[in-house]
């Protein structure tokens, strides 16, 4: 990537992953934060940006999803989520890696996910986050595996079964998914 600010890292665990430390400034009145600015990222084409708006109940888990097409920018507002993240990238140096980071009121921070990594959050406590796409929505590029797959190695912390729609209940193992789905 090109010129990154100093306040954002790359993951140590999965390549292309980036977090955003968000930096606060308060006063008498309350908060200012800036949470996103296309210039933090130079080599993505933000031409069709999209923004998003996710509530969740604490014990909800949304995903595992992957796209082929766009990327992700996650910004949680309030509350606190976990998120889950798997390289499925065959090309890339951190394959099959994953990791789990909790971010929201005590860790604010923003999360940059690259084409072809699997994520998902499980919703510690009731949780808005905001997230903003590269790409307008297009269903053929919105996959799915299987939050519980073992072969992912993914530890959510879940402490009883968490709520899933129908459509991330039915989400299959990766080894059932066809290998022209996966990413490159």
């Amino acid at each position: 990537m090109g010129m990154i600010p100093d306040f954002i890292r790359e993951s140590t665990d999965i390549a292309g992953v980036y977090i955003v430390s968000i930096r606060s400034f308060s006063d008498d009145r309350g908060r200012f934060m800036e949470t996103f600015r296309r210039e933090w990222f130079p080599d993505i084409d933000w031409s069709q940006i999209q923004g998003n708006r996710s509530e969740s109940k604490a014990g909800v888990l949304r995903g595992l999803h992957f796209h082929r097409h766009q990327i992700d920018y996650w910004y949680v507002t309030s509350g606190r989520i976990r998120v889950g993240m798997v390289d499925l990238r065959h090309s890339s140096r951190t394959y099959m890696a994953s990791s789990v980071l909790e971010i929201g009121e005590d860790n604010n921070v923003g999360i940059f996910i690259p084409i072809g990594v699997a994520h998902g959050f499980y919703a510690l406590t009731d949780a808005t986050l905001t997230y903003l796409v590269n790409q307008y929505y297009d269903g053929s590029d919105e996959l799915g595996v299987a939050w519980n797959d073992s072969d992912l190695g993914l530890d959510w912390g879940c402490a009883q079964p968490p709520l899933l729609s129908p459509r991330d209940e039915d989400n299959p193992r990766l080894r059932d998914i066809a290998a022209d789905l996966l990413p490159g």
